[in-house]
């Protein structure tokens, strides 16, 4: 099928299959003009401040310039940023990116394994943390090739004094931050200070140099890097933003930003989209704070909403919620999990406003399909892009005609370049005609829309994360009291799924509380298994290998 006709008159009115990706060089360029453009105007709120896209300018310069004159970070470099939607992480992303760094995403709640491995792997010199996680860092220096380290408080955008008082009450009458001594450690504040008396030789990136390494997981279970390019991420800003028609306005949206920023997701939209539109992106550092977040809500008339399915739940479920105003709402998103039709009507009824739902990954930036705002379909992942060609292959690699389930295969200006230092890997991914295979079971329908038949056979998603089963059972089974497990997701009405161990132990005293603690001192929250079930023996082919299939079916049996 020739899938680039096909999409010819598929699309709305007004939406262009092809659009122009050479408006801009690099992010840096989308950066340096919109806080031309929109200096005036806020760009980033949390924590009580709001930062001007001409503040964010000077702050992100400093930074930029301390990076180049006080340290011996050079271009290409990679500098690892962890910390949760603050106000400090436009500042530091952008100016890394003004000094010609490469920004490693690291994940603020990841254990010190999942830590040191990303650092290690990676190759990062430099960390910026918010001192809430610094004593894990801490921990896991030592193991690493880090050189430099910086420390931003919360409250460390505010004034001086402000700042002082906020930092301290977060420090020492909330308990926020555990101690740790990290002496060699510069603070945000003083590096921000010395950079505003220094040069800056601003870097050029192009479009081929790589702006991120945004990590996720693998089907081995050992995180891998997905290297995106400038190009990659003008490529899906500008692709997504014309797929959203005209609910985009210039230097006029107040979108509020749930998720977070180190996810691709947020990323994209809220340091991309929203960037280059001058629009003013209200971060939520605590999105579980449903009563703080409806109350930050109280304060912002917001025209669009990125959010997922448990996020949207979880509002819905607060009698506060109800009573916002949403009269200036004209868009809401959602991604990262499926959206159920339940959640969907209930949000339309309680907003007005439909939420579209797209669909994406790590590799492509991440946005593949989009629902169209003005031709919403629930139920399907939308339309693929501008200058994105997806197909559904079978398992010997054979096209499939419409409405025939197979794997999704994209083919875009947004895919990857591939995975950091892992060429194999790489190659596995692609087919021969250069499409990359996502994994996830899909169809098209005779109008073009998308539908989602089934995730990747093994990958579980909780709360919008994938959790790879076999750094699960890694963990699991590094027990001393555990002979063998396996790992699949099991329905769950908060989280989407949760992860189920199945395990046959080696010593029948182990305990379900004991497992639960061993595993939440080795893996991020959302990865501990929630259930534990013991068996004699496991479901395994001829060769050996446990049926993670065998063992999902039965619990989906017993859900139906």
């Amino acid at each position: 099928m020739d899938l680039e006709q096909f999409y010819q008159d598929k699309y709305p009115p007004g939406i262009p299959r092809e659009i122009d990706l050479n408006r801009y060089e690099s992010m840096v360029d989308v950066f340096e003009q919109a806080v031309k453009k929109f200096a005036d105007r806020p760009a980033y709120s949390a924590v009580g401040v709001t930062l001007t896209y001409g503040e964010l300018d000077a702050q992100s310069r400093n930074f930029a310039a301390w990076l180049q004159n006080k340290t011996n970070l050079k271009p290409g470099d990679r500098i690892a940023v962890q910390m949760p939607n603050v106000t400090q992480y436009p500042v530091v992303v952008f100016g890394a990116m003004r000094a010609g760094l490469v920004v490693v995403n690291t994940n603020p709640l990841y254990t010190t394994r999942e830590m040191e491995h990303q650092f290690n792997d990676s190759g990062a010199k430099a960390l910026v943390v918010l001192a809430n996680m610094a004593s894990n860092a801490e921990k896991v220096l030592p193991q690493t090739g880090i050189e430099h380290v910086i420390v931003t408080e919360l409250a460390d955008m505010h004034s001086p004094l402000k700042r002082t008082l906020m930092n301290a009450a977060v420090k020492h009458l909330k308990k926020m931050v555990p101690p740790y001594n990290l002496p060699q450690a510069h603070k945000l504040p003083a590096v921000l200070s010395a950079g505003a008396k220094e040069k800056l030789d601003q870097a050029r990136p192009t479009q081929d140099d790589l702006a991120v390494l945004q990590y996720t997981g693998g089907t081995t279970g050992v995180a891998k890097g997905a290297m995106l390019t400038h190009g990659n991420l003008v490529a899906n800003l500008l692709q997504t933003r014309a797929m959203l028609e005209d609910k985009v306005e210039e230097g006029r949206e107040v979108i509020i930003a749930p998720l977070p920023l180190y996810h691709i997701y947020s990323f994209t939209l809220n340091c991309g989209i929203m960037l280059e539109a001058g629009g003013h992106n209200v971060l939520i550092p605590n999105p579980r704070d449903i009563p703080g977040f409806i109350n930050e809500l109280k304060k912002h008339q917001f025209t669009s909403f990125l959010g997922l399915n448990t996020l949207f739940n979880g509002l819905m479920a607060h009698e506060d919620f109800k009573d916002l105003d949403f009269s200036h709402m004209k868009m809401t998103s959602s991604g990262g999990m499926a959206l159920t039709s339940a959640t969907a009507k209930k949000w339309h009824e309680v907003t007005g406003v439909e939420i579209g739902e797209g669909y994406g990954m790590t590799e492509t930036s991440p946005v593949v399909t989009v629902n169209p705002p003005s031709a919403i379909q629930l139920g399907t992942i939308g339309l693929p892009i501008c200058n994105t060609l997806c197909k559904i292959i079978d398992e010997e690699g054979n096209e499939q005609p419409l409405g025939e389930p197979g794997e999704l295969c994209v083919k875009g200006p947004q895919v990857m370049r591939g995975y950091w230092q892992r060429p194999e890997e790489t190659q596995k991914s692609f087919t021969e005609d250069g499409f990359l295979r996502t994994g996830d079971i899909a169809l098209i329908q005779e109008d073009g829309y998308i539908r989602i038949v089934d995730r990747k056979k093994d990958m579980i998603i909780v709360s919008g994360f994938n959790v790879y089963p076999n750094e699960v059972e890694d963990v699991v089974s590094g027990h001393p009291k555990v002979l063998e497990c396996a790992a699949v997701g099991i329905p769950d009405e908060k989280t989407g799924e949760a992860v189920k161990i199945f395990l046959v132990p080696s010593d029948p005293s182990l305990k379900d509380d004991e497992l639960k603690e061993f595993c939440r001192e080795r893996l991020t929250a959302y990865k501990v298994p929630k259930n534990f079930e013991f068996r004699e023996e496991l479901p395994k082919t001829n060769v050996g290998k446990i049926l993670r299939r065998e063992l999902r079916d039965e619990e989906m049996k017993k859900h139906q």
